[in-house]
């Protein structure tokens, strides 16, 4: 036996699973249920937040291009038990990572037709073809022209294909006491960040070296990469939005905009401030902080069910009183919760000039974001302040820490 053979059938490194067993079935059994209730037979997984899900499992890369993906799992509306695909130089990573107990393993050839007629015959020797199939269709990965060769793969087993992207999306939105753990240390993980900034932030720095000790700080922690990078931009280039952190130098009395997201086991909680070294004009000073005075008026009415329509309603009531409405730039929010780059804005959102529906509320379970977004006068730029909340059964509550208030250093 050689060293490659050694490892790959010996190598067990220390299983890193954020969750229990029981955990892992409770999700599986949920997504069996909504299965039965859209008549779905199958489900064929490829999102990585999808596998990680179901499995535990996470990867530094998912073949998202270039290179044909090989992770995915199959779930089955009567079966109490998940198929695991992998490639077989990955073995070690499924078993550090996951708790599947049933992994089929490929072998051949980087083409797409041999590997989806592989996936197709495993299914079907396991008698879990035949019946409608659903296909993430709504996730980047793979892309079009892969999903297509997995889509004719099964077709050829007998299958119905349809897109079955809700299903494990509405699942996963609403968080298990479990998950809510993890939720709150990602928002500690975050406090922290916002804190070395005020630390580290003075006159000269680069936003490039201001994003190195945020990092850094978080990482200390215990958090993990973000699924977006992280956002630091001063000035008037702050109205760009989602610019990139640069070797520009942060200048006194700019207003410098830091969105940072606590993540841990891939759970994400975002926060976002608005610092500065010394006071910026007043005017803009101004602005900051009425557009931090939505949380205290959010904070007034939330509570497990908040209809959104209320939330909005608020929202949009209290811009209006304050006198800084016209000068808006997006008002809203979205779910968070497992995240991979290249994204962590999950699949619900609301925003101020969306209607929604009576009945749609925040139930619990729900982690959600609000975003208070404004341009500032004297072209001083833009500022950006983002908290999330967290819904359970008997409370519902921001879970940062740090004010919303401009942060001056």
């Amino acid at each position: 036996m050689n060293d490659a053979e050694q490892v790959l059938l010996h190598g067990y490194p220390m299983q890193e699973v954020p969750f229990s067993r029981e955990e892992f079935r409770g999700r599986l059994e949920r997504i069996r249920k909504v299965m039965a209730r859209e008549s779905v037979d199958m489900l064929y997984l490829t999102s990585p937040e999808a596998i990680c899900y179901v499995s535990g499992y996470g990867s530094a890369w998912y073949q998202a291009e270039g290179y044909l993906p090989w992770s995915g799992v199959a779930v089955h509306v009567d079966h109490d038990d998940f198929i695991f695909f992998e490639a077989g130089g990955h073995i070690a990573l499924v078993r550090c990572y996951t708790v599947a107990d049933d992994v089929r393993l490929y072998g051949g050839p980087q083409d797409a037709d041999t590997a989806f007629a592989f996936v197709a015959g495993e299914l079907a020797s396991s008698g879990w073809t035949g019946g409608t199939v659903g296909l993430e269709m709504g996730s980047y990965r793979p892309n079009r022209r892969v999903s297509e060769r997995c889509q004719a793969a099964l077709e050829a087993k007998g299958c119905t294909v349809v897109d079955g992207t809700e299903i494990v999306r509405e699942v996963r939105g609403y968080k298990s006491p479990a998950e809510m753990a993890c939720v709150e240390k990602a928002a500690r993980i975050a406090d922290i960040g916002l804190e070395a900034a005020r630390e580290t932030l003075r006159e000269g720095i680069t936003e490039l070296e201001l994003w190195g000790e945020v990092t850094a700080a978080m990482t200390r922690a215990g958090g993990e990469n973000q699924a977006i990078p992280m956002l630091v931009t001063s000035g008037v280039k702050a109205v760009t939005g989602h610019g990139l952190a640069s070797r520009k130098q942060i200048a006194a009395g700019e207003v410098v905009f830091l969105d940072v997201c606590g993540v841990f086991n891939r759970y994400h909680v975002d926060q976002a401030r608005s610092f500065s070294i010394g006071e910026p004009h007043s005017d803009a000073l101004e602005r900051i902080n009425l557009s931090a005075g939505v949380y205290k008026a959010i904070e007034e009415i939330l509570r497990p069910n908040l209809p959104v329509r209320e939330l909005n309603d608020t929202i949009v009531r209290y811009y209006k009183e304050v006198g800084i409405y016209e000068n808006r730039g997006w008002i809203g929010g979205y779910e968070l919760g497992i995240a991979f780059p290249p994204d962590w804005v999950g699949d619900f959102h609301y925003d101020a000039d969306t209607l929604h529906d009576d009945d749609q509320v925040f139930a619990p379970g729900r982690v959600v974001n609000h975003e208070s977004q404004f341009y500032l006068p004297h072209l001083e730029g833009y500022s950006i302040l983002i908290d999330t909340m967290a819904f359970t059964e008997t409370q519902a509550r921001w879970l940062g820490r740090v004010q919303h208030e401009l942060i001056v250093a």
